[in-house]
């Protein structure tokens, strides 16, 4: 049997052993549905992983009826995706906990508890964590819960469609115009029911990379597992399981079975077939940056902190005097001008007029008269800059105004220094680009905002016919697989790091952006207006 698969001839011939390693969505089935009715298919489309957009996950109303279903149909692992939530009808006793009907469960892994596969869950009562197991051999009715999170496709293709069930979403935020092309209604605000058509992935003893072969190709097999020796086959490795490997089993040596598209580093570094040294894995700071534009899209980055660039300081905008609150640092008085008008409803407290400026002074609390009763609301003192001295004045925290921000320094700063003195979110703009680079992406940009410092995964790694020069690949953020070659490698200090800008998607973006969310506390709530 002969086949083409992504411009690739590919040749199946009689007696040919074949070592299955994944099955994979390869596309998707689409039925449009243009209100909430999925019994009302409108139409189908074919929609390829990459098709731009962010998407939230409607909860399945379809029970699983044992904890074993949910393992061999669900998505269960150790990455951030891998954490479904379910909840039961029926309270569940377990050890010393009962957990209760309707709470939220979430599924963390599979592993040996006492003699006994089961899922190691947990269960959030008042801001703590319980922790327990529950077999695979317990039943009753499981019903997956509510997803509040925004996925791609290429996500939701990978870890959110079960085995043997289709899985519908709702397009949360379109990433691109509409035009003609686009498969999906104009102003479509459905839903979608994706039907996954899969690949199959193996790999072949003659051939070093993996191969790809549709699910509904015409051809036969026999199940030859138990009498053949697979260790002859290669192993690949995604980048994920390279870096869940222990810290003493680097540096090691690998070979490229399938490189990334459209990779930011050197040509031929990652290119099928070529050697790498991979060091070592760790976390590394990036500050996460998006341009100052209201044009156009948006361009995104992550900026290592050794950035060797210079940058200048830009004004920032305030929405509300609760932002300046947040702004304000005991290293330099804020400065701003008020760009809208505001009518105080209280005689103890300011209005304000456009043009306006103000030197931002502390948070405290007033009483105000407020329909007749005396109210302690949140304000924030501030000395307006009249022309012939400085006026004390109270704006209510709620204030809805607008401000921007005054800049009297004009001192030049490096990235760390900037990440260390100052709060962010800040504005900025190159002011001396990165020499170390040949082209550095940031200094074509207008203006840039440092949103949050965020802490990524990375492996270490360099060429090994020049192993003189060492590269950081993300680890969630680069497909490609790998094996290992039984080569040794004498114990040698770390090549000279070259730490790249990496420019990402708005995909990327909201995914980063999700993912350090998850891990901080929200900010507080702004005060309201008295009520």
């Amino acid at each position: 049997s002969i086949y083409e698969m992504f411009g690739n001839e590919c040749c199946l011939s009689t007696g040919e052993v074949i070592k299955v390693i994944g099955f994979k969505i390869n596309k998707l089935i689409a039925g449009i549905c243009e209100n909430d009715e999925v019994s009302q298919i409108s139409a189908k489309v074919e929609l390829p992983l990459h098709f731009p957009g962010l998407y939230k996950v409607v909860a399945d109303k379809t029970p699983y009826v044992s904890i074993e279903e949910i393992t061999r149909k669900v998505s269960i692992g150790p990455t951030r995706f891998g954490h479904p939530r379910f909840c039961s009808p029926e309270d569940i006793q377990v050890a010393n906990l009962t957990i209760k009907q309707d709470e939220q469960i979430t599924f963390n892994s599979v592993a040996e508890v006492d003699g006994r596969l089961a899922v190691k869950c947990d269960v959030v009562r008042n801001n703590q964590v319980h922790s327990f197991a529950l077999p695979l051999s317990q039943e009753g009715k499981f019903y997956e819960c509510e997803d509040d999170q925004i996925y791609t496709l290429k996500e939701i293709a990978e870890w959110k469609i079960p085995k043997c069930r289709k899985r519908i979403v709702r397009l949360s935020q379109a990433l691109q115009t509409w035009d003609s092309c686009n498969p999906l209604p104009q102003h479509f605000d459905g839903c979608l029911v994706l039907t996954p058509v899969y690949e199959v992935q193996a790999v072949m003893r003659a051939r070093k990379d993996i191969v790809h072969i549709l699910s509904d190709l015409d051809v036969e097999v026999k199940d030859i597992t138990d009498s053949y020796d697979i260790r002859s086959f290669l192993q690949p490795l995604s980048l994920e399981d390279v870096f869940e490997r222990t810290s003493k089993e680097f540096p090691m040596v690998a070979e490229i079975m399938e490189g990334p598209s459209g990779s930011q580093y050197p040509t031929n570094l990652l290119c099928t077939g070529k050697e790498i040294i991979i060091y070592q894995k760790y976390q590394a700071a990036r500050v996460l940056a998006s341009e100052i534009r209201s044009d156009s899209p948006k361009r995104h980055f992550l900026i290592p902190v050794s950035y060797k660039g210079k940058f200048k300081r830009r004004p920032r905008e305030f929405p509300t005097a609760y932002d300046l609150e947040i702004a304000r640092s005991e290293k330099e008085q804020l400065h701003v001008v008020a760009t809208k008008a505001f009518d105080s409803p209280h005689e103890e407290l300011a209005s304000v007029s456009v043009g306006d400026q103000f030197l931002v002074q502390q948070c405290q609390t007033s009483e105000v008269l407020y329909e007749g009763r005396k109210k302690l609301i949140d304000v924030l003192a501030c000395e307006q800059i009249l022309s012939d001295g400085y006026k004390s004045m109270l704006l209510p925290m709620y204030m809805e105004g607008g401000f921007v921000e005054v800049i009297h320094d004009k001192k030049q700063y490096h990235l760390s220094e900037i990440c260390k003195e100052f709060h962010l979110p800040f504005n900025v703009k190159v002011s001396v680009r990165d020499l170390s680079v040949e082209e550095d992406i940031l200094a074509a940009a207008p203006g840039l905002q440092f949103e949050e410092e965020i802490t990524d995964s990375y492996l270490l790694i360099s060429s090994a016919s020049s192993p003189l020069e060492g590269w950081e690949l993300p680890v969630y953020r680069l497909n490609m697989l790998v094996h290992l070659l039984n080569k040794d490698i004498q114990p040698a200090a770390p090549p000279v790091t070259k730490t790249a800008v990496e420019e990402i998607s708005e995909e990327q973006y909201y995914m980063v952006r999700r993912y350090e969310n998850q891990t901080l506390h929200p900010p507080p709530r702004p005060p309201k207006k008295p009520t």
